[in-house]
């Protein structure tokens, strides 16, 4: 069990996706813009990456290693995450049309999303069970989802700001998840 906690507690606050090391920043900084959108894309990618991280330890280890065929890892795990993707988009445009408008194209974008595939990845070369990586894909998943309500929330407070117009924008936003980051990295302790 004390696993499982390091498994958690590592991937949301010390070795957050996003902030530490740096995967999926495409998508953190555009459907950050409002707390709803955040937390609607945190969801979409939690469901994926939880999917992607069984589904791609179960081709690894009942099909690619089987039939030795471990050099396709990285083809095998892009079209698990892209078929998965298209499951939730549809599921979405039909249940949810709202959000599926407000995600806009960063949803299909999931698909390159490079934190998933890193993390199908990662739990691959760190040789986790079944469930320790099923576990990890939820946590990532989780510190994805914090850092884009963080930077969400601040983000809708920087528009009602008085913002020297140097860094309006685009800058500001760049600068601030630069400070978010140097904050997250503070968790893994001086080397």
């Amino acid at each position: 069990m004390n696993e499982y906690f390091v498994i958690i507690f590592g991937s949301i606050f010390i070795s957050n996706i996003v902030l530490v090391q740096f995967l999926g920043i495409c998508s953190f900084l555009g459907v950050s813009k409002d707390l709803k959108s955040a937390l609607g894309m945190g969801g979409a990618v939690t469901f994926v990456m939880a999917l992607a991280s069984a589904i791609s330890w179960l081709v690894y280890n009942y099909l690619l290693k089987r039939f030795h065929l471990e050099f396709l890892q990285t083809i095998a795990f892009i079209l698990t995450i892209a078929s998965l993707v298209q499951f939730v988009e549809m599921f979405l445009k039909k249940f949810m049309p709202p959000l599926y408008k407000a995600m806009g194209i960063y949803l299909p974008l999931i698909t390159t999303n490079c934190a998933i595939l890193g993390i199908a990845i990662l739990n691959i070369s760190k040789d986790y069970s079944f469930m320790q990586s099923v576990t990890n894909g939820i946590a990532n998943a989780l510190g994805y989802t914090l850092a884009l309500v963080l930077l969400s929330g601040i983000r809708e407070r920087l528009e009602l700001s008085n913002i020297p117009k140097a860094f309006q924008g685009v800058p500001i936003y760049l600068i601030t998840a630069s400070c978010m980051s140097m904050a997250f990295i503070g968790f893994t302790g001086l080397v």
